[in-house]
C-alpha cells in the first residue's frame, strides 16, 4: 500500500510505502528515500484490519464536503488496485484508522 501526503504549512509532499511483510519506506517529493523500517507484527495486524475495514472498492474516489482546514493535508491512498483521495477535513473515519496504523511520513 502507498499513501502520499501533501500540503500543510510548508506545502511538502511525503509518501509512505508499506509492503505485505510490514517493511516500510518513507519518500520525499523527489522519491528519495528518507527512512525505512518494519512494523511490529501487532502493528501490521492493526494496519491490515484497518485496510480491510476501509473497504477501498466502496469508498468514494475523492472525499470532499468537510470543513476547510487551512494549511491542512491532502492524502492519496493506493491499495488493492484502488486509489482514493481526501483532504484532511473530509477524511472518512475508515481512512483515519488507516493513517493511524501507518508509520510516520517523516523521520
Amino acid at each position: 500500500m502507498r499513501v502520499s501526503r501533501s500540503g500543510g504549512f510548508a506545502g511538502l509532499t511525503h509518501t509512505v510505502i508499506v509492503k505485505g511483510d510490514g517493511s516500510w519506506t518513507q519518500l520525499d517529493a523527489k522519491a528519495k528515500t528518507t527512512g525505512t523500517g518494519k512494523l511490529s507484527p501487532e502493528r501490521l495486524d492493526t494496519l491490515r484490519a484497518a485496510l480491510k475495514a476501509a473497504d477501498f472498492p466502496h469508498l468514494p474516489r475523492v472525499s470532499t464536503g468537510g470543513p476547510v482546514i487551512y494549511d491542512g493535508y491532502t492524502y492519496a491512498f493506493v491499495h488493492g488496485g484502488f486509489e482514493v483521495a481526501s483532504d484532511q477535513g473530509s477524511m472518512p473515519p475508515a481512512l483515519t484508522a488507516v493513517l493511524d496504523a501507518l508509520p510516520p511520513f517523516t523521520g
